[in-house]
């Protein structure tokens, strides 16, 4: 059996385990590349990852903010009124 190229394997590691778990990843990959001991090749290879992951990440992101928005704009809710956005508020 063929083994997996290590494009392969990163591939695999960006797309699979929930957002907090693929975050971790990323802070993990980014303390790696800081360290001043580390063969290039790894630190390209980790930073490549790091970017992957980054990019998936946002894209989680961006689909989270189209959810929370058509909620508070659901159709439901009276035309003239505002939502209600207690939580958010900073004024204290």
């Amino acid at each position: 059996m063929a083994k997996k190229t290590a494009a392969a394997a990163t591939a695999a590691k960006t797309k699979t385990g929930s957002f907090e778990e693929r975050l971790e990843r990323l802070e993990k990959l980014g303390e790696q590349i800081r360290k001043t001991d580390i063969p290039l090749n790894e630190a390209l290879s980790a930073f490549e990852e790091g970017i992957k992951l980054a990019r998936t990440l946002e894209k989680d992101l961006e689909k989270i903010e189209n959810r929370i928005e058509v909620l508070m704009n659901c159709a439901d809710a009276p035309i003239n009124e505002s939502p209600e956005l207690e939580l958010f508020n900073t004024d204290d």
